[in-house]
């Protein structure tokens, strides 16, 4: 195991006893179990678009090995992360996706986009696009800041309709054909689609959330309100697709020139979220 001391939820590369090697993440980091959630979900509504993402598992993590690492913090979170955790397939070899220096063909650029918009990823900039090139393919990797919706579900109607801010995303400039992925897209998402999504979210991580009597009441309220921000897409899909074609007019690559790295360091020879 390799803590990954890089950004804020302290993953780690673990070998599983399947001997495949995964990037974990931890239940117990400040994120909690809601950010697994929307990686999960997320995921498969990527997958159902299209969209390339890493391969997904559950990892059971044995809190015996805390005491193996030297380090307090990494202890504490081990100790609290004793079950299920997620693990995303480790990308030997993967590139990071340079803003600016990498080019996307307009089509898949509106694909991610008008994807990023649905499930309100705020984690698609250009200071940290979360795409990797892997084998001449591009992954998208790290949703865990999607479905914002579910930290408050008490508000959460009110997301569906909400605009999607373009403004940094990492493919800003590439002509983002938005409308011609919303009529694409669109169709491949029906019930069926949204249902199997969330039926893989493992049933320990959605017990006991406040609101709800049990796991498959909050399962269909996830798929109820990724049902209503598809229904409002009157609301937010003309935004974003005026927003692709003005490109950069306002937001010029060389501004974002000469930025420092946000990507953990490893990731120059080897890729994973």
């Amino acid at each position: 195991m390799t803590p990954l001391r890089e950004g804020g939820s302290l993953p780690a590369v673990m070998e599983a006893d399947d001997l495949g090697t995964y990037v974990v993440k931890f239940r117990g980091a400040g994120q909690g179990r809601k950010a697994l959630i929307a990686e999960i979900v997320s995921a498969g509504l990527a997958r159902a678009c299209g969209l390339l993402v890493p391969d997904l598992v559950t990892v059971d993590l044995d809190a015996a090995l805390a005491p193996g690492e030297p380090d307090q913090e990494i202890q504490d979170l081990l100790r609290a992360s004793q079950g299920l955790n997620l693990g995303v397939d480790f990308l030997p070899g993967a590139l990071d996706f340079e803003t600016g220096a990498a080019t996307v063909e307009a089509a898949l650029a509106g694909r991610i986009m008008w994807f990023d918009a649905l499930v309100s990823n705020a984690d698609r900039s250009w200071r940290n696009p979360n795409m990797l090139l892997w084998h001449g393919s591009l992954y998208l990797i790290d949703h865990g800041a999607t479905l914002t919706f579910h930290h408050r579900w008490t508000s959460a109607a009110a997301s569906a309709e909400r605009p999607y801010d373009v403004s940094e995303h990492a493919l800003l400039g590439c002509g983002a054909l938005v409308e011609a992925a919303d009529a694409d897209l669109v169709p491949r998402l029906d019930p069926d689609v949204l249902h199997a999504a969330v039926e893989q979210v493992p049933a320990e991580w959605l017990a006991d959330e406040p609101g709800f009597e049990g796991v498959q009441q909050l399962r269909e309220a996830y798929v109820a309100r990724v049902s209503a921000r598809l229904d409002a897409r009157p609301a937010w899909v003309p935004q974003l697709a005026a927003a692709a074609k003005a490109g950069l007019r306002q937001v010029r690559l060389a501004d974002r020139a000469g930025r420092p790295a946000t990507r953990p360091p490893w990731l120059t020879g080897g890729g994973s979220s």
